[in-house]
């Protein structure tokens, strides 16, 4: 696969789109295996200074407002998640446009497992991660989670097993896709990065799209939009449809991964119990399981040994994350909540919610069906951070609920310890991204910790 790669770039003008985690981790690759290959590389942000390409003299930069300009230039545009192509005309460099996924998938012999979703991809392929190895198999774990695929692309085996959690951003520009493909639910999200909603579906769609025979499709079946593209897309992969309302309603030719209040079962045969003790609670987590245990089936797994690691796998940082009981008051952090559903799915699984800690930058989603829910929802407090916070809580009307505008974080946990009854919970779940007030959801998840422990 390496010399395939290799190949494929050696002879021609390849251009890094973005120098961050993934743009570095492919500049490193490209010079170990091409120490002296011309390179090009386009940012936004001023790298005349970077350590990483101070003494190459084979790298031309062009940074700053132009980084986007004469992009057709190039034969091959290994373009990086964080870079968006929204305003830029594809026309004539569409069939340029590369990453490192792609050539991983396209190469491959390995045994790809890609999971997408707007909300519960890092939870889904973490927990499949586990069960594959608590079973003693040879996986490896990359993609949206945080670890680019060429940082590992050297331990990467015909004889083992890739599990890829796949962003949006990194599945817009992709021709092929992986041998299991698993589509996990939609909501408005990224509109900062996709021209409009339907543009951030399609680029989801990408990972069962170029599906082929013998491969496998799961998918959200009680999602009309996802039930809508997969009747608009269709795939050679024997498709497996999860449903949670314990639908019946698809085509002869689709499994169904149903629940009937108690079971997790395939085509009616039971695999799970719900009721088993778990520390991943609620409804969008057990919708997570029913993928996992799909999954599990098909890869002809133990399935004894699954269920136990399933029940064993804990949730991840910043994802309904309990920081602790202080002065009474116990704390969640669930800082990964960047859209409205995520942050009902986050009261609704921990019920006893006292205080609610929203708000972050307007990405122009529709507040609508979080501000409807607030305003029939038991939440006692809500403590509105600017700019999105400061909008819902004046739309709210709720009259057993109080209102409480802050300027940040910090003020929004000091109100928080303030108004909290004793012995309930406060939960931080913004319901929007951090850009402007932090880095990301995970430096605002940090911050949240550290204020709550001080």
């Amino acid at each position: 696969m390496i010399n395939k790669i290799i190949n494929e770039l050696n002879t021609k003008k390849v251009l890094i789109l973005g120098f961050g985690r993934e743009g570095r981790s492919t500049y490193k690759f490209i010079r170990k295996h091409l120490p002296t290959k011309k390179l090009y590389i386009n940012d936004l942000a001023d790298l005349s200074n970077d350590e990483m390409l101070k003494d190459d003299e084979n790298v031309e930069l062009n940074c700053g407002e132009s980084y986007l300009d004469d992009l057709e230039n190039y034969d091959i545009i290994m373009k990086t998640p964080g870079i968006t192509l929204k305003d830029v005309d594809l026309t004539n460099i569409r069939s340029k446009i590369s990453s490192e996924l792609e050539l991983v998938l396209k190469y491959t012999s390995t045994y790809t497992i890609g999971i997408t979703g707007t909300k519960g991809k890092s939870t889904t392929s973490s927990m499949l991660y586990k069960i594959l190895t608590d079973q003693g198999i040879k996986v490896l774990f990359a993609g949206n989670i945080g670890i680019p695929v060429f940082d590992i692309i050297d331990e990467i085996q015909d004889n083992n097993y890739l599990v890829l959690e796949m962003s949006s951003h990194q599945l817009e520009f992709i021709d092929h896709s992986p041998k299991i493909a698993a589509f996990l639910n939609i909501f408005e999200e990224h509109l900062d990065h996709h021209n409009c909603y339907d543009e951030y579906i399609e680029a989801k769609c990408n990972i069962f799209s170029h599906q082929v025979k013998g491969n496998y499709f799961l998918y959200n079946g009680d999602s009309e939009i996802i039930r809508n593209k997969v009747n608009m897309h269709p795939t050679l992969a024997k498709k497996y449809a999860v449903s949670l309302s314990n639908s019946r309603n698809f085509t002869v030719d689709t499994d169904v991964v149903g629940f009937d209040g108690t079971n997790v079962s395939i085509n009616n045969k039971p695999y799970y119990n719900a009721n088993s003790k778990r520390h991943l609670q609620g409804q969008h987590n057990l919708n997570n399981i029913m993928f996992v245990v799909a999954i599990a089936k098909i890869l002809k797994l133990d399935m004894e040994k699954a269920v136990e690691s399933i029940n064993a796998f804990k949730p991840l940082e910043h994802r309904l994350e309990c920081v602790g009981t202080f002065d009474g008051i116990t704390y969640y952090n669930d800082s990964i909540s960047t859209i409205p559903q995520a942050t009902i799915n986050a009261v609704e699984t921990l019920k006893d919610v006292d205080s609610l800690i929203i708000g972050g930058v307007d990405r122009g989603v529709d507040y609508t069906i979080l501000i409807d829910y607030l305003n029939r929802s038991n939440v006692k407090n809500l403590i509105c951070m600017p700019n999105t916070g400061t909008k819902i809580g004046k739309a709210v009307y709720n009259k057993n609920m109080k209102v409480h505008f802050v300027d940040d974080l910090e003020s929004a946990v000091a109100k928080a310890k303030e108004v909290t009854a004793k012995g309930s919970i406060c939960v931080l779940s913004p319901a929007a991204a951090s850009y402007g007030f932090f880095k990301n959801f995970e430096e605002r998840g940090r911050a949240f910790k550290e204020l709550i422990k001080k």
